[in-house]
């Protein structure tokens, strides 16, 4: 059975793929399928866990895979509880991701016993997840930004007014600009606001700007320089906390919330 999760406007096709052959989701052709026909940004695996409660496997819509989501992280630990998986350490998850093994806890959670397409009607599916992402190991000033890998690498961007960019031609400039090549990088634009920072994502691999990106917000929040709160695009506010750690950062969580938004 597949499911259709959210991480703040950021949209995944997820499915448990424990005891079974699932090999057909990771085909570059079903996966855009999925992707294209559900409107989503990424297509996820849960899968055994073996030292861990359970492993992650992550998507992008063109089929690439091997780097961290921070959304699809906090809403692989939201399904993993709506699968029934507990924790073996007491209320805090641990799972392996593609850049290593994360940890998370559940702050809240309200969970409907049979998830349809949601309407106002319709009870929902909701989680508050707070994610630790892996430490930063360092910050690269390159060309009128900077850039930096959370598990996924990012460009980051200050500007005045985060909603007069045109993050789709300035994303795609940057993100296919030769510095950045072979792998390309995704691109945040970030303004800063008495409430915090407001960030827009271009995302390598979607090839467009999403609703919000985990690992994107955790890039903006560390090139700040402080523990924040961040409003992606769709309105939604998060939160990333870390500690300094010389020109990168340490302790590093990402809090938000996960939602099952049907079956699929």
């Amino acid at each position: 059975m597949l499911y259709k999760f959210t991480g703040a406007g950021n949209n995944f096709v997820v499915l448990d793929g424990r005891g079974c052959d699932v090999n057909e989701y990771r085909n570059t052709a079903r996966i855009s399928q999925l992707c294209r026909e559900h409107h989503t940004d990424g297509l996820m695996i849960l899968g055994e866990g073996h030292d861990c409660d359970f492993s992650m496997e992550f998507y992008n819509p063109d089929g690439s895979g091997g780097m961290m989501c921070g959304n699809g992280g906090r809403c692989i630990v939201a399904f993993a509880d709506m699968l029934g998986i507990k924790p073996a350490a007491g209320a805090e998850y641990r799972f392996l991701a593609p850049d290593g093994i994360h940890v998370a806890t559940i702050l809240s959670s309200v969970i409907s016993s049979a998830p349809t397409v949601i309407s106002s009607e319709v009870e929902k599916s909701l989680w508050t997840v707070r994610l630790k992402m892996i430490d930063v190991e360092g910050i690269t000033p390159v060309k009128d930004g900077y850039f930096l890998n959370t598990g996924t690498r990012h460009f980051v961007k200050f500007v005045d007014d985060v909603n007069a960019v045109d993050v789709e031609e300035e994303g795609k400039r940057l993100r296919w600009d030769p510095v950045f090549q072979p792998e390309g990088t995704n691109v945040n634009f970030v303004q800063i606001a008495p409430d915090g920072l407001h960030v827009r994502t271009f995302e390598k691999g979607v090839e467009g700007e999403t609703l919000a990106c985990g690992t994107g917000l955790t890039a903006s929040a560390v090139v700040y320089g402080s523990p924040t709160n961040l409003q992606c695009r769709r309105g939604d506010w998060l939160r990333v906390d870390f500690t300094k750690n010389g020109t990168g950062a340490k302790d590093v969580f990402l809090t938000g919330p996960a939602e099952c938004v049907s079956i699929i």
